[in-house]
C-alpha cells in the first residue's frame, strides 16, 4: 500500500522557472518517454522544443495556483477532460511516496 509520508517543505522558493524546468526534467528524465527518445531517434533539438513547451505549461499552471486563481485551474481540467477511455488506470506517482 502506498502512503503519502510527511514532507516538510524548507524551501518555499516561488521562482517559477525554476520549478517548472524541475518538473519537467523529473517528467522526462525516467520510464518511457526515454525509450520513446531512443527508438525514434528523436534529435536534441526537438527534445528540447517538447521539454520547453512542456516547462511552460507547467508555469501557466503554477502562476494560476500561486495566484490562487482556482477557478481558471477547473476551468482547464474541465476544457481538456475529454476522451475519457483513453487513459485508464492512473496510479499518483510521486517520489514522496513509500511503500508500507
Amino acid at each position: 500500500m502506498k502512503i503519502w509520508s510527511k514532507v516538510k517543505i524548507k524551501d518555499r522558493n516561488k521562482d517559477i522557472n525554476l520549478i517548472a524546468k524541475s518538473f519537467t526534467n523529473y517528467l522526462y528524465s525516467y520510464g518511457p518517454i526515454t525509450d520513446i527518445y531512443h527508438k525514434y531517434n528523436i534529435e536534441e533539438k526537438d527534445r528540447l522544443i517538447l521539454e520547453k513547451y512542456t516547462s511552460s505549461r507547467i508555469a501557466g499552471l503554477l502562476m494560476l495556483y500561486v495566484s490562487k486563481n482556482y477557478q481558471r485551474i477547473n476551468d482547464i481540467a474541465n476544457k481538456y477532460n475529454r476522451n475519457k477511455d483513453n487513459i485508464n488506470d492512473i496510479i499518483p506517482e510521486i517520489e514522496a511516496y513509500i511503500e508500507k
